[in-house]
């Protein structure tokens, strides 16, 4: 049975490509809009893994994953931001929320398929 990954991020175009990347690679793929519509999508589902970038509007990436590892069944969950921030303070934010790792937009595919693959055998 294929893992599901949570891609949540407010630029439709960017969504598209980390899901054909990760589908091309044999996943499930649901996707949230902003933090706040990952929660519900999230919510209803089973979540192996979750990519999210880190501005977004009504809830972004640091406030998702505070609410995601607030709730027991995301306490382990890996969480990726996938994001152009590359200052050190936002990746220690991102660390303290619970984030497990951090990607570089633009992204590269084979990476991203590499990491994940690491995160969720």
């Amino acid at each position: 049975m294929a893992k599901t990954i949570l891609i949540v991020d407010d630029s439709a175009v960017m969504r598209q490509m980390v899901s054909h990347t990760l589908r091309g690679a044999g996943f499930e793929v649901i996707q949230g809009v902003n933090g706040a519509d990952a929660l519900k999508v999230a919510a209803g589902a089973t979540v192996h893994l979750v990519v999210t970038d880190f501005n977004m509007p009504v809830m972004g990436g640091v406030d998702l994953i505070q609410r995601l590892r607030a709730m027991p069944k995301f306490r382990f969950t890996p969480i990726l931001l996938l994001t152009t921030e590359t200052e050190e303070s936002r990746k220690s934010q991102a660390r303290a929320a619970g984030a497990t790792g951090w990607v570089t937009k633009p992204f590269d595919p084979e990476r991203l398929v590499r990491l994940v693959n690491q995160l969720v055998p």
